[in-house]
């Protein structure tokens, strides 16, 4: 299959900085990866003329090369692949999660379930549906963090790509308190505190974290519950000051003892008392997912100088449930943490 003639494209301001494949892979979508790769090495993909590389970084103003080009349908690897058409229904959904919205960010309330991104068994996810949000210039927001799929609430979106650096810098200097609400089973020993134990893949389950003191990357999670179902479950909250991979599940349950109700992957272990414990909410209303939400992202705001962000996730409607099952108040508004630097 023949894709069109030569073509030369003028890199965007949106686009300053980015890297020059991933640039590709949004203004040149039918052309596989490893066809611009080989175009690259032989100099045939250019940037003012000059030879590049796929980490090449592209400037605003630049004018890219693109030569004619033949995509090899019978070659798995280099088949086209069509993105998913955004039905009335995908921008009716999308902006039904708008939480917060000015000409820089935007806040969504992430329902559990929904990805934030693709994968390979992955076919409707967050950032395949950001085009509903694009502008005049069509220019489409960008993720600057991410959630797990089994994890609800604030979800943020930079509309540029300098706002997205500066978002970047915020999270990366750690000037953004991150609030997570949860509730654990069964209700930790101690009822706040700061736990500091680095984290890093499983060599056995590679979508498993686990705690290595000799490999593992520091990690620190502050926590305070909130309130408290007898011994059976208690409603915390939780600032992960470092992002790493699962890090409140992890700590929750390998360090608290007191694992996020309904996750699956992390489980605290089970003895004689977790057994009642367990026969006890059995009888409870409860959401059958993992009861873990990002509630409460506090921040400077990327593009303002002096205006800090406040932005809070309500609980879902199922989680509300499991709440008042438990006699927990799901309005609670005071921040725990706010006498921590």
């Amino acid at each position: 299959m023949s894709n069109g003639g030569l073509r030369f494209i003028v890199v965007k301001e949106d686009d300053d900085g980015q890297r020059l494949d991933r640039w590709i892979k949004k203004y040149v979508p039918d052309m596989p990866y490893v066809l611009a790769q080989k175009l690259m090495r032989k100099g045939q993909i250019r940037a003012d003329g000059k030879r590049v590389k796929p980490d090449t970084r592209i400037v605003m103003g630049q004018e890219i090369k693109i030569p004619p080009f033949d995509v090899i349908a019978s070659d798995r690897s280099e088949k086209i692949k069509q993105k998913p058409k955004i039905t009335d229904d995908d921008v009716a959904f999308m902006r039904s999660l708008v939480i917060y919205e000015d000409e820089d960010v935007i806040a969504l309330n992430k329902p559990c379930d929904l990805a934030v991104q693709g994968g390979t068994k992955t076919k409707r996810h967050i950032d395949g549906m950001l085009e509903v949000f694009q502008d005049e210039e069509g220019v489409v927001p960008r993720l600057v963090h991410r959630l797990d799929k089994d994890t609800s609430g604030i979800l943020l979106l930079a509309r540029s790509a300098k706002c997205a650096r500066e978002l970047g810098f915020a999270f990366k200097k750690r000037e953004v308190r991150k609030i997570y609400w949860a509730v654990v089973s069964p209700t930790p020993e101690a009822y706040e505190g700061s736990i500091k134990a680095p984290i890093v893949k499983s060599t056995g389950d590679y979508e498993k974290m686990i705690i290595d003191e000799e490999d593992g990357k520091y990690a620190l999670t502050e926590y305070a519950v909130i309130e408290n179902a007898g011994r059976a479950a208690a409603f915390v909250a939780f600032w992960p000051r470092t992002g790493r991979t699962h890090q409140i599940r992890v700590h929750a349950s390998e360090v608290l003892g007191s694992a996020v109700l309904g996750d699956r992957k992390y489980r605290a272990v089970k003895d004689e008392e977790s057994k009642l414990i367990d026969a006890d909410l059995a009888g409870m209303d409860l959401a059958k997912r993992m009861h873990l939400h990002a509630h409460r992202l506090i921040l400077p705001h990327p593009m303002k100088h002096g205006q800090v962000l406040d932005i809070i996730a309500p609980l879902s409607a199922d989680l509300v449930k499991s709440w008042k099952s438990l006699g927990f108040d799901h309005k609670y508004k005071q921040d725990p943490f706010e006498d921590l630097d």
